[in-house]
């Protein structure tokens, strides 16, 4: 049966862990020797890109990037008929789209592993690349604790259930009008997770290991940024707000950041933040995902 990656609980605990220790494996197998993968974007983004296409040349493959008007899924032919013409010449299809439900609808018919990157309800491969960062700083995520503060959006949704496939405490603080959906909800707390939903900012981040934020206003919701800026005062990660978090606690972003609107440059450029290696560690966490979904095809 062909694996697909569509949302990071597509992955037991055991397989995540799996995923975890091929992405640190420094000689990794070249598993699609001879091989290519699909990469498509309906919306660009520079470290997708560069990190997916360097994971498949890692493992000795070849990436072929696709932009979305060159495939043009539901436009000129439909999300199946796409996925199938691709899986002809490709050992997998990534995909980073607009609406969730085309990758669905690809994963359905395709032969080959298709893997989100990114999507309006989930960014999986930023989530793996957030718990190898922890890891290697942590060495393990027994009895630590992550915040996430800000828009309850795709990067909040995986990152919390990744965080609680690992065993880690989640902690949630959004603006009302902002917060994870409820079945994302109960979704977390079917993996067992211990779940912290609050609108205040402190609450969340209070001896908190990590402290986790992305902009206020993603790709495509330019038009809401005033009103999302007033809604979101009171969010922002500065150097009062990790001061209430642990001891040496870490910070993490996805990147772009904003300096000075969701994080405050001390922060994202100080001694606490990750972002770097975070950055680094998407063509890794890729290498390692990719390398087990090969394997279980």
């Amino acid at each position: 049966m062909t694996r697909h990656l569509l949302e990071v609980d597509d992955l037991t605990p055991d397989e995540l862990a799996t995923v975890l220790d091929l992405a640190e494996d420094p000689q990794p197998e070249p598993v699609l020797a001879g091989k290519g993968m699909a990469l498509v974007f309906q919306k660009p983004s520079a470290r997708t890109r560069n990190s997916m296409e360097m994971a498949v040349v890692q493992l000795g493959g070849h990436p072929v990037s696709v932009r979305g008007d060159e495939v043009g899924i539901d436009t000129r032919e439909t999300a199946e008929d796409v996925a199938r013409t691709l899986a002809c010449y490709h050992a997998a299809i990534g995909a980073r789209v607009f609406s969730h439900g085309v990758l669905e609808r690809m994963a359905a018919v395709s032969p080959v592993p298709v893997v989100n990157l990114l999507s309006d309800e989930a960014h999986p491969l930023q989530a793996l690349a957030d718990l190898l960062t922890l890891r290697q700083a942590w060495g393990g995520f027994k009895g630590r604790a992550l915040a996430y503060v800000g828009d309850g959006n795709n990067v909040c949704r995986s990152l919390g259930l990744a965080g609680a496939l690992a065993g880690l405490d989640i902690r949630v603080a959004t603006p009302p009008a902002y917060g994870v959906p409820p079945q994302h909800a109960d979704r977390l707390k079917a993996l067992g997770a211990e779940v912290v939903e609050t609108s205040r900012a402190a609450e969340a981040v209070d001896g908190a290991d990590a402290v986790y934020t992305d902009v206020w206003a993603s790709m495509g919701q330019e038009a809401e940024a005033a009103a999302r800026r007033r809604a979101f005062e009171g969010f922002a990660v500065d150097e009062r707000l990790m001061g209430a978090a642990a001891p040496g606690a870490l910070f993490l972003h996805c990147l772009p950041a904003h300096r000075g609107e969701e994080v405050a440059a001390a922060v994202v450029d100080g001694p606490a933040s990750r972002v770097w290696e975070q950055a680094a560690n998407r063509m890794h966490a890729a290498r390692g995902l990719l390398r087990f979904l090969v394997d279980a095809a």
